[in-house]
Formats: structure tokens, C-alpha cells, sequence
């Protein structure tokens, strides 16, 4: 596994750090978007700084995208082929209201426009709501 992190991190052009490749092998494994807090709250012996610097890297090359959540920033893996010059991050981005976490909704996507005579860097598409865990939960 270790080995699969690294070439991933490289094919970002990211060099693979002892704390680079943790902090990656556990986004992997989220379903949901984490805060630092969060994250920083799995690696309890591990400071801040570093993981915050590591977030930061990996946003600038691709590897996750920040979700704005009230006056948090969330992170989560990019599944969208992003990189360096521009993040893909297309899809609506849903916070339930009931267990406060914060999903990927990529049934729902801006298309993308090949006509555009300007460029768009970043779409930020957020909503609130009831997630599907949840509205079962409440029906029963």
C-alpha cells in the first residue's frame, strides 16, 4: 500500500513524506470530507503545522479539493483527474444537516462548456440538506 501511495504522490509531483503518505492512505479511506480538526484529531501525536502544510501541498497539485462549510474548510481526495493548474471539482459538494457530514454528490455535475471565451478556475456548488442515510433513518 505504501508503495501504491508513493507513485501516486509522485505522478502529482508531490514528494512522498513519511506524513504526506499517512495523511493520504487515511483520505483514502473517508467517505466524507474531513476538517483539520478532524484530521488532526486521528494523528494526535502528529503537529498541526505539518498536517495543515501537507493539506496545503496536496491542494495546490491536485491530490484534494476544499468544500467552504460555514466557516470551515473541509478536505477530501479528488477523483476528478485534477493537478497543479486547475482543479475539475465539477460536482456538487452536500452537507446533511442531520449528521453534519459533508459528501461528494458526482451524480450531480456543472457540464463544462467547450465554447467559454473565458476561463473558469473554480466552481464552488454546495448545498444543504437531509442526506439518504438520514432520510432512511427518519422514515423508520
Amino acid at each position: 500500500m505504501k508503495k501504491d501511495t508513493e507513485k501516486k504522490l509522485l505522478d502529482k509531483k508531490t514528494t512522498p513524506t513519511s506524513m504526506r503518505i499517512l495523511v493520504f492512505d487515511f483520505l483514502e479511506q473517508q467517505q466524507t470530507a474531513m476538517s483539520l480538526s478532524e484530521i488532526e484529531h486521528h494523528f494526535y501525536k502528529a503537529d498541526r503545522v505539518t498536517i495543515y502544510r501537507t493539506l496545503k501541498t496536496f491542494e495546490e497539485n491536485g491530490i484534494v479539493h476544499s468544500i467552504q462549510e460555514n466557516n470551515t474548510t473541509k478536505y477530501m481526495l479528488c477523483h476528478d483527474g485534477c493537478d497543479q493548474e486547475t482543479h475539475k471539482d465539477r460536482h456538487l459538494h452536500f452537507y446533511c444537516k442531520m449528521c453534519k457530514k459533508t459528501t461528494c454528490k458526482e451524480d450531480f455535475i456543472i457540464p463544462k462548456s467547450e465554447r467559454l471565451e473565458y476561463r473558469i478556475d473554480e466552481i464552488r456548488f454546495f448545498a444543504k440538506g437531509i442526506c439518504e442515510n438520514c432520510m432512511k433513518e427518519s422514515l423508520q
